[in-house]
């Protein structure tokens, strides 16, 4: 059976939150390992109406095929909302909606690289990228991410040794550690592109999500030719719709247009139109202000339950918005064997290996709030506390 597979799917990692998922099912579990929206958030009675309202006004025109490129009023609202909230100009034209963000990683692994091409991703990095770019068999070259956005100086190094054709990056609330890139840091790593061809692909999931701080440049506005922007509903409305999109440059667009066209020749139309009539009938900021008033609480309550029950030896990032806290254990613990002991006390996390590309055994944790009633964020933090501590005495 082996024989039938391609060399390009053999090397290509499960996805390990998806395996962790598996296991975190038991409702007894209290899971911080998804990165998962609230359900209790969703607009169902406002998707419902819209639903309703796009099969009245346009009948069985809305699901017929329709073009490679998306709904055009779709696309209109997205340029008009960069426009509205991060003073971007961006042509209808240069959006292509996708089937999700990931959808839009495939498109430009299948667009831009070839099998041994040099890709900078951040470490730890965004395991849905980690997959797709796999698929297309790349080499990945890994720069640090800390409290204080990107190491410039090891992204310097890394852009003179090789000769990356993008670098992947979440410079807002990153997944996994919650750490978004201040203003100066990414006037630095825009210098550092600048004097080089590679694209930067600024994947923005989670920069509606802010509880604190101040908004940060988009690299669109800094580098807009070697730019690349990923945007997604799925964390502002919901995510089984599927709905994401790129910006890009006219003539990335238009091979990312052919890839589409050979891959599913256009998204989801139907859930194109009813998401445009929601947009249209509902505010989408006063419902944005709301996600962002119960995450921040969550956010809140798993800080203070964290400064009450882990020990001190362990640290934690403190993010301004998104859904993820990272966590550092002290030196010598193994996070993925840490789980397994998690597991057996109804609480579960990602451990952090998956994250990195060439780590099997990490300190280092991903912990979910957004999915978690405050309530429940303290009794599984209290549990996850308690894992932590009976596991230091074994350090060596």
């Amino acid at each position: 059976m082996n024989k039938l597979f391609s060399d390009r799917i053999s090397d290509v990692p499960q996805s390990f939150i998806r395996e962790i998922l598996k296991v975190a099912v038991d409702p007894n579990i209290i899971s911080f390992a998804g990165g998962l929206p609230n359900r209790d958030l969703f607009p169902v009675a406002a998707l419902k109406k819209a639903t309703n309202d796009v099969f009245d006004s346009a009948g069985k025109d809305i699901l017929q095929y329709s073009n490679t490129e998306g709904y055009l009023p779709l696309r209109e609202y997205i340029a008009a909302r960069y426009k509205k909230h991060e003073g971007l100009d961006i042509d209808p034209a240069d959006i292509l909606i996708t089937s999700g963000s990931q959808q839009g990683l495939d498109l430009l692994g299948k667009t831009l690289l070839n099998e041994g091409d040099d890709v900078i991703i951040e470490e730890p990095g965004y395991l849905g990228a980690i997959q797709a770019f796999s698929v297309y068999k790349s080499k990945f070259n890994p720069v640090p991410v800390g409290s204080q956005g990107l190491d410039v100086s090891a992204f310097e190094e890394t852009l003179s040794k090789v000769d990356a054709k993008l670098f992947y990056a979440v410079p807002n609330f990153q997944n996994p550690s919650g750490v978004s890139y201040p203003e100066q840091n990414r006037h630095d790593v825009a210098a550092a592109l600048a004097k080089s061809a590679t694209l930067i692909i600024e994947d923005n999931p989670y920069g509606d999500l802010r509880f604190s701080g101040k908004q940060a440049t988009s690299f669109k506005a800094l580098i807009p030719e070697q730019t690349v922007l990923l945007g997604s509903f799925s964390k502002t409305v919901v995510p089984a719709f599927r709905l994401g999109w790129i910006v890009a440059p006219k003539a990335l667009m238009e091979k990312l247009v052919i890839a589409k066209q050979a891959s599913d020749l256009h998204t989801n139309y139907f859930s194109q139109r009813v998401l445009f009539e929601f947009l249209s009938q509902n505010d989408l900021d006063a419902h944005v202000a709301n996600i962002i008033k119960v995450y921040g609480e969550q956010k809140n309550a798993m800080e203070r339950a964290i400064k009450k029950y882990f020990p001190a030896e362990v640290t934690c990032t403190e993010p301004e918005g998104g859904m993820f806290l990272w966590a550092t254990l002290p030196e010598g613990m193994d996070a993925r064997a840490l789980f397994d002991v998690a597991i057996e006390e109804k609480v579960a996390f990602v451990p952090g290996a998956p994250f990195y590309v060439s780590k099997t055994a990490t300190n280092t944790l991903r912990l979910n709030f957004s999915s978690v009633d405050p309530a429940t964020i303290e009794e599984g933090i209290k549990r996850l506390g308690r894992v932590i501590q009976s596991q230091l005495p074994y350090l060596v």
